[in-house]
């Protein structure tokens, strides 16, 4: 993961390192923060080294570790006998992975004999902790009673995955994969940073499916990618998400909720349940426009030289939503797309004054680098107040920000629920 991620750039992250054989995953976990953008200071304890070298972690940081609560530091890093205090003034957050059951008992009885326990009782940041160990020991009374007493300190706890230990036992203790550990930790540095914490943002992704018989669909060539960049910007900027999608080939970002559909008339009633309580919605499917008027109870067969389908329109999602609207006041932003082959802006502009969205974000598919199925997109965005910004080629999570940018700044103005 080369590209910088907007959420992480220049935020510094305490990395806990414990004694366990899944120590080497968190080496993978620091390279891909710094990539991200962020600062990395690793604290390793003593059972940690046995397992990975401090020089690995220096290596991927380009910053000093930190392995011993006594020693002054004698490469530029802070005094160690200290060091807690700096670490811990100094983090947006403090990551405990892989946490062994020992230093869990630890942390829970609130120990400090050791540099990690003791930065963990002087940060005002939030944890998260996710555990390594064989499948006996997770699932032992002590650890689910040392788990809990953090949770009711208010640290996260990850779950760890079912799966093959080193031990040869297969059961709950995996640390999750770094991707994995990557969501959770953009899902808490949203929710603790991003402009949208307590909203609800409802996102679609995806190209529906209209059935023609048991075997055969009516589709079109949507990846879902851009629906889930924007699912995953919204995670970044705090909010909580419902994804309604009928791709179920990419990865369900870390805090999403994700609904699955197929066809245009699930997800028209998929969207307006989600709707009881978003601030938002984001219509990033592509919608069929039409379905086959009937549906064979059988396959099709092939006896004929041709074959004829009767094609009906299609619910309009976007005008339902719209007068919900009209009834309810919510959402209070809605957002369409427009896939164009020709006549961009002058199509857009009249799905947006048809529709009463607030945005439109159209892209011309024939384009290059804007087509369906890659990561990136070339877009213009058209507002309400009249505005058009066309946006350069850029990836598709670029544009999902950009989106998520205006929506968040739209609903500054508005009120959250309750207040």
């Amino acid at each position: 993961m080369a590209e910088r991620i907007t959420l992480l750039e220049e935020k510094r992250i305490v990395l806990g390192v414990t004694g366990s054989i899944a120590a080497y995953k968190a080496a993978d976990l620091a390279s891909k923060l710094v990539q991200a953008g962020a600062y990395v200071d690793v604290i390793m304890t003593e059972a940690a080294q046995r397992f990975v070298s401090a020089l690995t972690f220096q290596a991927v940081t380009g910053r000093p570790v930190y392995t011993d609560m006594w020693r002054t530091g004698m490469d530029g890093s802070l005094p160690t006998h200290i060091a807690h205090i700096g670490l811990a003034e100094g983090a947006h957050l403090l990551v405990i992975a892989p946490a062994t059951a020992h230093h869990m008992a630890k942390l829970a009885a609130g120990m400090a004999d050791d540099l990690l326990c003791v930065t963990a009782l002087g940060v005002r940041c939030p944890i998260i902790i996710a555990p390594a160990m064989d499948g006996d020991m997770y699932e032992h009374p002590a650890t689910a009673e040392n788990m809990r007493r953090l949770k009711d300190m208010g640290a996260i706890l990850v779950e760890p995955e079912i799966g093959r230990m080193a031990s040869g036992m297969v059961g709950r203790g995996r640390l999750p994969e770094v991707l994995s550990l990557l969501g959770t930790i953009r899902q808490v540095l949203g929710r603790e940073w991003g402009p949208l914490t307590e909203r609800h943002i409802v996102v679609t992704a995806g190209g529906t499916r209209e059935a023609l018989d048991p075997v055969r669909f009516v589709s079109n060539r949507s990846s879902g990618k851009q629906g889930y960049a924007v699912a995953q910007a919204a995670v970044d900027a705090g909010a909580s998400v419902t994804l309604i999608t009928t791709t179920t080939g990419l990865p369900i970002p870390a805090g999403v909720r994700p609904v699955y559909v197929e066809s245009a008339q699930e997800m028209h009633e998929a969207v307006l349940e989600a709707l009881e309580e978003a601030d938002a919605l984001i219509m990033a499917a592509a919608v069929a426009d039409f379905r086959p008027a009937e549906i064979a109870e059988q396959k099709i067969k092939k006896t004929a030289k041709t074959l004829s389908v009767e094609l009906v329109r299609t619910t309009d999602i976007l005008a339902s939503v719209g007068k919900r609207r009209a009834e309810t006041g919510m959402p209070h932003v809605i957002v369409g797309f427009a896939a164009e082959t020709q006549d961009l802006v002058r199509n857009a502009r009249f799905k947006l004054e048809k529709k009463g969205v607030d945005f439109i974000i159209a892209n011309d598919i024939t384009a290059e680098g804007a087509g369906f199925g890659g990561d990136t997109n070339v877009v213009t965005i058209l507002s309400a107040d009249g505005s058009v910004v066309s946006l350069p080629q850029q990836t598709k999570i670029a544009v999902a920000e950009a989106i998520i940018q205006r929506i968040a700044a739209r609903l500054m103005t508005v009120p959250r629920r309750g207040e």
